[in-house]
């Protein structure tokens, strides 16, 4: 990669398209109760942090939320690293009969989220299971779409997409890296 950087997110944007998929997931979610936010580590737990606390805001009512590590569970990891960096998976709930949000920050292969599916499994069965990502760049390997996401574009095939958030609440951007 020759190092150019894109910006195709602005800090406002990345604002904007948090709080239109937390609206969105409200809408099509009325029990909160029965509702868990779960972040893919690391980026994903990033953006569900943030719609976690919009929705907890909006709803003025608690919301259940987790952290889950897929690196064992990706059918490629040996592709990827001869030693995957295994972090935390923190789901204190049960995962029974609750609708489970489950974010990434970018959506590619949809081999993220298939292994992401394998390892909820195996902590129970959710009534349903949702997809939120910050970004679809389209290339799916598998039969996977997001139920809500905040741009959808389209990037070469060496290109990469690389969501930068800020520590906090909002801001950061999202780039393409060639």
């Amino acid at each position: 990669m020759s190092g150019k950087k894109r910006v195709i997110m602005s800090a406002e944007d990345v604002d904007l398209a948090i709080q239109r998929i937390s609206l969105q997931v409200l809408e099509r979610n009325h029990a909160v109760e029965r509702l868990a936010i779960v972040g893919i580590h690391t980026c994903g737990v990033y953006v569900a942090e943030r719609i976690h606390a919009f929705i907890e805001k909006q709803m003025k009512k608690e919301v259940l939320f987790g952290t889950l590590d897929i690196n064992l569970y990706r059918d490629d990891w040996s592709l990827v690293s001869q030693n995957p960096v295994v972090k935390t998976t923190d789901l204190p709930f049960d995962v029974d009969n609750i609708t489970l949000v489950l974010v990434d920050d970018v959506i590619f292969t949809g081999r993220t989220i298939r292994a992401a599916m394998d390892a909820i499994m195996d902590y129970g069965r959710p009534t349903s299971v949702q997809l939120v990502s910050l970004v679809d760049r389209g290339g799916r390997e598998l039969p996977i779409q997001p139920d809500f996401n905040g741009l959808k574009t389209s990037v070469l095939a060496d290109e990469r997409i690389k969501v930068l958030l800020d520590q906090g609440p909002s801001g950061g951007r999202v780039v393409i890296e060639s």
